[in-house]
């Protein structure tokens, strides 16, 4: 836990240098995720033992090029290194860089020593320097930037226990500044410095350009006295720039040898394969093809054991448990919910595995600049792909990462349409209604129809998000103009620590963000389910009885009858029935209808909520969801509930609603209003509706 006791370490970095592999290596699986205080930016914190017995905060910063912040993630990388009354105001920062793009990443880290903090350089991808013909000048480097370097690999996990002994001794290092603020304007800076003569010059500079305070210091406070217009502002950050890496090319002249001839370099090669205009696409789509077939392959056996087991726990928990509503709570409530998310732990955690191993092996951000060419027609960039994508894993966080879009026009358009995209709480839905509707069955041989139809789902949904675009990029009439700029990270193999440490916290934070609502309406939803007002519900027997006198019912099949009844007249019932005609033309009953109403807590909440309906409405607990619901007639046609037109409709259905009431408070969060939310929520449910109606009436 936090402790005021133990060393703050903050970590620092450009994306794509490997801070968060740095962050795994020093903290494993003892992580937390929140946010900061007052906005929706994920914050990451871990802990760490050191020698001697010491212990250190260690807080993973948003990814910066510098301090001269474009987006709120940055922004919040600079009020934490300005705020020194914050709890986590680092004692010591490890700036981390790549080895292969020094020049670069150092322009941050002299920034950072400007602010007079301990600060370590830690040289990430060390075991590449052989391979790229890198030789460092270790104490050379050391001298002149006033540091202490680290040679680390987070891939193979040498240098950090080096890295670690630094940490410790952190009081030993140099907090000089690389450079003096005032090369900037020595007329500019020496007025400042006499005007607030107990101030860190450069923090004093930080709050004049950036949006941000710090101390007791109001940025109108020192404005008003050295007030600047824009354009000089930008002139005079432009440069501090140009003196900067002037000063990081001269200590790299004699620092860094780079020796091209023993260089092998493979990457160019394959991104002329990997973002081609015609086979870019193809393998992007291949790779796709492959993540959903095996997403189906890969789970059935983990995912049938769940089931089953899950099955047989609700049915010993029946028969060993003294009888009685607790039992029954237990029973037909808890364990059927709560077995209705679990079982789906494999594909989501398949899911997650995949998108991890494309980010760690640089291929996403291939996909970003691919995916830029289509974007554009449709009033998007490359920018918006990145939420696009990352909400196949939740739209939330993937709404919070449109901040890192400047264009409030691109931001508006990518936050009412990301959650379109298919996230991995459409997964369970999807999942066991493709599995009742859809034959498991291969095409050509190898070809899985249940996988091909999984990615069809998730290309529907890109479909829509883009086209959605399209209109609203006709629609909102704001003038603006961006430029796309997008880095290509070097090709790697995927860290298995970082891609299994990734899957298990997320997989994690999905079930217990999740169980805790599905637990909760389970319970409620047995409550509702088992009981219920007037003589319809309370006699049911004594109506089952008179009414199958000339046709009498085996033990079982009577069993089944009162519990029917009593399910028909309880108060979920009866809310049921009262929906039904609105839903019957879609192919719905009234206990599709209560799912669909409870999965607006979370979608995933839909197959808990049959799950537990169906076990409060028959007494075979020992039976798999799965094959209750396969086994689901409809009373008055007689045909099954979840046949090939109404599963076909329902997954259209939830491919296109905002069944998220999440989603809208993030989406209220980050627009400032209501307005927007209310009308993703209207239009996405009222096309859902309209969009599933049509194909039952089709299919029919």
């Amino acid at each position: 836990m936090i402790s005021k006791q133990n060393i703050n370490v903050a970590l620092i970095g450009n994306p794509n240098v490997g801070k968060t592999s740095v962050f795994n290596q020093l903290t494993g699986l003892n992580q937390q995720v929140g946010n900061y205080p007052g906005i929706t930016v994920e914050k990451k914190i871990g802990f760490c033992k050191l020698p001697n017995n010491i212990k250190a905060n260690i807080l993973d910063l948003p990814g910066t090029y510098s301090l001269n912040a474009s987006s709120i993630d940055e922004n919040v990388v600079i009020e934490l290194l300005l705020n020194k009354n914050d709890k986590l105001y680092p004692d010591v920062a490890l700036v981390v860089t790549d080895v292969e793009n020094l020049k670069r990443n150092l322009l941050l880290f002299t920034q950072i020593k400007d602010l007079e903090i301990p600060t370590i350089l830690v040289i990430n991808m060390a075991d590449r320097m052989k391979f790229k013909g890198i030789s460092l000048d270790i104490p050379y480097l050391e001298q002149h930037l006033k540091t202490k370097i680290a040679l680390v690999s987070s891939r193979k996990g040498y240098g950090i226990e080096e890295l670690k002994q630094l940490i410790v001794s952190f009081k030993t290092i140099s907090s000089e500044p690389c450079l003096n603020a005032s090369v900037i304007d020595t007329e500019y800076f020496n007025s400042l410095r006499k005007a607030f003569p107990n101030q860190l010059l450069y923090k004093l500079w930080l709050v004049i350009t950036q949006d941000v305070n710090f101390l007791n210091l109001e940025r109108n406070e020192i404005r008003s006295s050295f007030t600047k217009s824009h354009s000089d502002l930008k002139r005079l950050q432009q440069k501090e720039t140009i003196k900067r890496y002037q000063f990081i090319n001269d200590v790299l002249k004699l620092g860094l040898k780079i020796d091209t001839s023993i260089a092998k370099d493979y990457r160019s090669k394959l991104d002329r394969v990997l973002t081609h205009k015609i086979w870019g696409y193809v393998i992007f789509f291949l790779i796709l093809f492959v993540i959903f077939q095996s997403i189906f392959e890969w789970s059935k056996i983990p995912m049938d054991f769940i089931d089953a087991s899950f099955a047989s726990l609700s049915s010993l928990a029946a028969e060993q448990l003294p009888a009685g509503v607790l039992t029954d709570l237990i029973s037909q409530g808890i364990i059927p919910g709560i077995g209705g998310i679990l079982i789906f732990i494999p594909q989501i955690a398949f899911l997650f595995m995949f998108i991890s191993i494309l980010e760690e092996s640089g291929y996403m951000s291939r996909v970003v600049f691919l995916m830029d060419k289509i974007m554009r027609k449709f009033g998007l960039s490359g920018k918006s792909v990145v939420p696009l994508i990352s909400g196949t894993a939740c739209a939330i966080p993937a709404i919070m990462a449109t901040r890192n879009i400047e264009n409030w026009k691109e931001r508006l358009i990518t936050i009412l349409v990301t959650p379109f995209t298919t996230c991995s709480a459409r997964l369970p839905v999807y999942a066991i209604i493709i599995a009742l509707v859809i034959p498991d069955e291969r095409l050509f041989g190898f070809l899985n129809m249940q996988g091909m139809t999984l990615m069809l789902l998730y290309l529907l949904g890109f479909g829509m998000a883009i086209f959605s675009a399209y209109i609203l990029n006709k629609i909102l009439k704001i003038q603006s103009k961006t430029y796309f700029v997008v880095e290509m990270p070097n090709y790697k193999l995927p860290l298995f620590k970082n891609v299994g440490i990734n899957v298990i916290e997320k997989t994690k934070a999905f079930i217990f963000g999740a169980g805790k609502i599905i637990l909760a309406i389970s319970i409620v939803l047995w409550f509702l389910a088992s009981y219920g007002p007037g003589e319809k519900f309370n006699k049911a027997e004594q109506i089952v009885t008179q009414n199958t006198i000339n046709k009498p019912l085996s033990p079982a099949d009577f069993e089944n009858a009162v519990a029917s009844q009593k399910l028909e007249n309880s108060y979920i019932g009866i809310m049921g029935k009262a929906i039904e005609p609105a839903i019957s033309p879609l192919g719905y009953d009234w206990k599709i209808g209560i799912a669909i109403i409870s999965s607006f807590a979370a979608r995933e909440v839909f197959v808990g909520t049959l799950a537990t309906i169906y076990s409060v409405g028959g007494s075979e607990n020992e039976v798999t969801i799965k094959n209750k619901m396969a086994a689901e007639i409809n009373p008055v046609t007689g045909e099954k509930i979840f046949n090939f037109a109404s599963g076909i409709s329902l997954l259209l259905f939830y491919a296109f609603a905002m069944q998220c009431a999440s989603t809208l408070a993030v989406t209220k969060k980050e627009t400032n209003s209501w307005k927007w939310p209310a009308g993703q929520l209207i239009f996405m449910s009222g096309f859902a509706y309209a969009v599933a109606l049509i194909a039952y009436q089709i299919l029919k």
